[in-house]
């Protein structure tokens, strides 16, 4: 199981290289925090159930975060014309 959070540690560190040469560099640095805690928890060796805790915690935090933002953060792209 810490293969697999190591891999996502990869794919998250790719796509803050790739938000980051779009210049959009909240959000590469927001996919580094990311990156280092996927990282730092494929090192940690934990159990397999621990490690499926901490990702339902992650996606908890995750979707309540996107959905706050999307609902009352986001601006409509067509309004700022």
């Amino acid at each position: 199981m810490d293969k697999v959070f190591k891999t996502l540690g990869f794919w998250t560190a790719i796509f803050a290289i790739l938000f980051y040469v779009g210049d959009m560099t909240e959000m590469a640095f927001f996919f580094i925090g990311q990156t280092g805690f996927f990282i730092l928890l494929g090192y940690m060796k934990l159990t397999e159930r621990m490690y499926m805790y901490v990702f339902a915690a992650y996606l908890m935090l995750f979707f309540v975060g996107f959905t706050y933002y999307s609902t009352f953060l986001m601006e409509p792209a067509f309004g700022n014309q």
